[in-house]
């Protein structure tokens, strides 16, 4: 799938920058928060290079209403203990776990993938509440390859909107109450874009 490199991610070797004084946090309501590192993998379209190929990518249908309908996006979903495609994701996990497991309490060990083909694949609305983000606080970090794309945020219920746009090697975190007090999408877009991989870390018995 042809990509669009980006004109300022030119690092030739994939590389993480140190978690540290760089990453923001975005205090929201209800004891939610975001975190966020732009640029946080250098050299990011080595590794979209490799997640855009065969790497088992699905296509899945869903229940809406009285028929069923193709999700608007690819998927990829990765155990802990399965071998992660790229070297890097495998140091990001840990990088990540060295940063958060202090105030998260427990590792990162599932990967879940989705590819954004082009503008019109998206994901509504919604919050990760299948497990423990229903009635617990977690985490869910998500480090972005390739064009960027909208990510929203919204209270529960309707409110004002929170953007980041993330792709080229970013970072957002989702912490707190986040995933069930608040909501997250991926909008579609009538802009011309190219392919997104969206890269989800999540702990044990969150989805």
């Amino acid at each position: 799938m042809a990509h669009q490199p980006s004109m300022w991610d030119v690092a030739e070797q994939a590389s993480l920058s140190p978690l540290g004084a760089g990453v923001v946090r975005h205090p929201l309501a209800h004891g939610a928060w975001v975190d966020h590192l732009p640029g946080w993998v250098q050299g990011s379209d080595e590794v979209l290079d490799v997640l855009l190929g065969d790497i088992g990518w699905r296509a899945d249908r869903r229940q809406m209403y009285d028929r069923e309908v193709e999700v608007p996006r690819l998927l990829r979903w990765y155990a802990g203990g399965e071998a992660l495609p790229h070297p890097l994701l495998g140091q990001a996990r840990a990088d990540l776990d060295a940063h958060y497991r202090s105030e998260l309490g427990e590792p990162f060990v599932s990967a879940g993938m989705c590819l954004y083909r082009d503008g019109r694949d998206s994901v509504a609305w919604h919050g990760d509440r299948i497990g423990r983000g229903r009635t617990a606080d977690t985490m869910v970090a998500i480090v972005s390859f390739g064009s960027p794309r909208a990510l929203m945020l919204r209270p529960v219920g309707g409110g004002a909107s929170i953007r980041f746009t993330l792709g080229h090697g970013d970072l957002v975190v989702m912490g707190g109450s986040c995933q069930r007090t608040w909501e997250h999408c991926i909008p579609k877009t009538t802009k011309p874009v190219g392919p997104r991989v969206s890269v989800q870390f999540r702990p044990r018995g969150v989805a």
